[in-house]
């Protein structure tokens, strides 16, 4: 085996691995829209996500399941400031279940006895959470009032919701 094409630089390595390094840069320049893909909500009414707006102020996407812990704690955590949240910044928090066929049926009386006052949708297919390369819950993301993903975090943790609430204040001010 010849080891030593390895150590060597040709030009074509060097322009192709300089393509790529400016095709990375580039990607994260432009601002990531919310994808369209239909869901339903809890009535049945079905929803292009594509088209969700809130006004020019910012809107929060947050995938949840019945099954995960940190997600509840995060979602009720969100509850408790939502009001508060709301008159500061005017968001509007899109909470997206993706609980399979098999156990969608616990969110309704979940959100009922939480009584979460957001907008929850139905991802049972994980259209949504594929189109949106979410890996694993709770996964949140904040759009700016244009609808440009601004920012993006994974898991939850006691005091991540202040996180979140700072950056709610930079889109406002």
């Amino acid at each position: 085996m010849n080891f030593n094409y390895y150590k060597t630089s040709s030009p074509v390595k060097s322009i192709l691995l300089a393509g790529v390094f400016v095709s990375l840069m580039t990607v994260d320049t432009y601002a990531q829209s919310i994808p369209s893909v239909k869901l339903k909500d809890l009535t049945g009414l079905i929803i292009d996500t594509g088209t969700i707006e809130n006004d020019g102020n910012p809107i929060v996407i947050c995938f949840w399941a019945t099954w995960c812990s940190p997600c509840k704690r995060e979602l009720n955590t969100y509850m408790d400031y939502y009001g508060d949240w709301q008159d500061e910044t005017g968001v509007k928090i899109v909470a997206v279940s993706i609980d399979d066929s098999r156990s969608t049926n616990r969110v309704s009386p979940y959100i009922m006895s939480s009584g979460w006052e957001f907008e929850i949708l139905l991802d049972p297919a994980g259209d949504f959470k594929r189109a949106m390369q979410v890996m694993n819950v709770p996964h949140t993301f904040l759009y700016n009032g244009n609808g440009e993903l601004v920012w993006s975090h994974n898991n939850y943790a006691e005091g991540d919701e202040e996180e979140l609430y700072e950056e709610l204040l930079k889109l406002v001010d």
